[in-house]
């Protein structure tokens, strides 16, 4: 246990994530069932006051700051602007103490993680505490419970690896995927993922509740399973949820078939064959023998080379050329970028996406989706997490050739192939729900959730 002269606030006795939890859905769908016609469809408890009582301080803190949120920071002052609210860990803590997140971004392109504490009634909370939580990624501290329950911040680098966001071994949880529709003017259609399972993860569908006329397709490039909806405006505004019971493994090196893995050495859209990647790749890996030995230079060269920064409009898409020139980007780039490298000097490499389930704590929200990547060397798949390394450079020995079992696949590879297609043509990758309101890309706002049912984070 950390020693208690490291534990700088005490925020609760026990935490409460009120906002996380919806009302099971009424209907239990299966590939023909996937509509509500017998019930109600009851709706997740909303978080909507701590929402508005964060949005409300900030707007007025921008209004004094001639435009920005100013925050103190080490020897000087953040001038920030508001990205999003995590409203995934919007928490009541007790009857007027709440506790929010929020991304914040200033104007060289620097992505700041913002805590705060708010005490009141709805309509009049106040924030009595602000604290900059993580840059670029990076933590400056971790959230810990100790004995009495209470959840209180510890130094990172004398963080365990279950704090850092590591489970090994086994996990069992059940995850509920959210959508809400937008405002539908038209025909619209939608793509939805559907987790399947595999020797690492073990994959109930509970329930399904969407609205529209809907059909399960299969990627025809990689396997995934995909749920397809038509929709109208009489869909407007309406909720998905799919509910999964799920079992999942730490993953190591695993048997690969060879003849299967040289697939994997094909460009795809977002990572195509580029001189200056294979360039960088090989000089990289120069004078190194054995494709192991040859992907960790890869994979530490992302490492040293790349920043976690969401700034600027090419973020976020996979796209290894920009990655190469930009050297910066989320979770998505840094694994398209590792992919292109691999690629470049003969090493087969594969994408996955889907969701890290939080490792210090039993149930609440996701920050969002997440995604990772394998190489294929000595007859083996080898897991890696590069921008997770990087966050955490004391676990950068494990994500070469570890996923943890805190982790959901919801599907694997880009430029995935369905008939009906969008009009956009393959699907770059699938996490979110891909929405087409009259042939245009629209955004459905998404919420991970999650209930450990078993192998229970330990309580220190």
């Amino acid at each position: 246990m950390i020693d208690s002269r490291c534990f700088i606030l005490v925020f609760c006795t026990t935490i409460a994530l009120v906002s996380l939890f919806p009302v099971q859905c009424q209907s239990q769908a299966t590939d023909t069932d996937t509509g509500a016609a017998d019930g109600k469809y009851v709706p997740p408890i909303v978080t909507g006051d701590i929402q508005a009582g964060i949005e409300k301080h900030i707007a007025e803190q921008v209004e004094k700051g001639a435009g920005f949120f100013t925050v103190p920071f080490q020897d000087g002052i953040l001038k920030l602007k508001l990205v999003r609210v995590h409203v995934e860990y919007l928490a009541s803590l007790a009857p007027q103490r709440h506790f929010a997140c929020v991304d914040m971004v200033s104007s060289d392109g620097q992505f700041y993680d913002i805590d705060f504490f708010l005490e009141g009634e709805p309509g009049s909370m106040m924030v009595t505490e602000t604290t900059v939580h993580k840059l670029n990624g990076q933590p400056f501290y971790v959230w810990k419970q100790n004995e009495e329950k209470h959840w209180v911040r510890a130094p990172v680098d004398t963080a365990s690896n279950e704090l850092l966001g590591i489970l090994t071994g086994h996990d069992a949880f059940e995850f509920r995927y959210q959508a809400t529709l937008p405002q539908i003017t038209g025909k619209a259609r939608c793509w939805i993922p559907v987790a399947g399972s595999d020797q690492f993860q073990k994959v109930i569908v509970k329930s399904i509740w969407v609205p529209g006329k809907q059909t399960f397709l299969t990627d025809s490039a990689h396997g995934n399973r995909i749920l397809y909806l038509e929709l109208g405006p009489d869909d407007s505004d309406k909720p998905i949820e799919i509910v999964y019971d799920v079992e999942r493994l730490e993953k190591a090196a695993y048997p690969g078939d060879p003849e299967e893995a040289k697939k994997h050495l094909q460009p795809d859209r977002m990572i195509p064959d580029n001189a200056r990647i294979r360039q960088t790749a090989e000089e990289t890996v120069n004078g190194l023998d054995g494709d192991v030995m040859r992907a960790r230079a890869l994979y530490d060269h992302v490492i040293d080379e790349m920043r976690y920064m969401k700034f600027g409009e090419g973020w976020g898409r996979g796209n290894a050329v920009y990655v190469c020139d930009s050297l910066y980007g989320n979770c998505t780039d840094y694994h398209s970028y590792f992919i292109g490298l691999a690629r470049s000097v003969g090493i087969p490499a594969r994408f996955a996406i889907g969701a890290s389930i939080p490792s210090e704590r039993n149930d609440g929200g996701t920050d969002g989706y997440h995604c990772w990547a394998e190489f294929y060397a000595d007859g083996k798949w080898w897991p890696v997490d590069i921008s997770e390394a990087d966050k955490f450079n004391a676990l950068s020995m494990y994500f070469f050739g570890h996923h943890p079992a805190n982790r959901l696949e919801l599907s694997r590879g880009r430029d995935l192939i369905v008939d009906p297609a969008p009009a956009s043509g393959p699907i770059n990758f699938l996490a979110y729900p891909l929405l087409e309101i009259n042939g245009i890309p629209q955004v459905a706002k998404t919420l991970f959730l999650f209930t450990r049912t078993g192998c229970s984070v330990k309580e220190n």
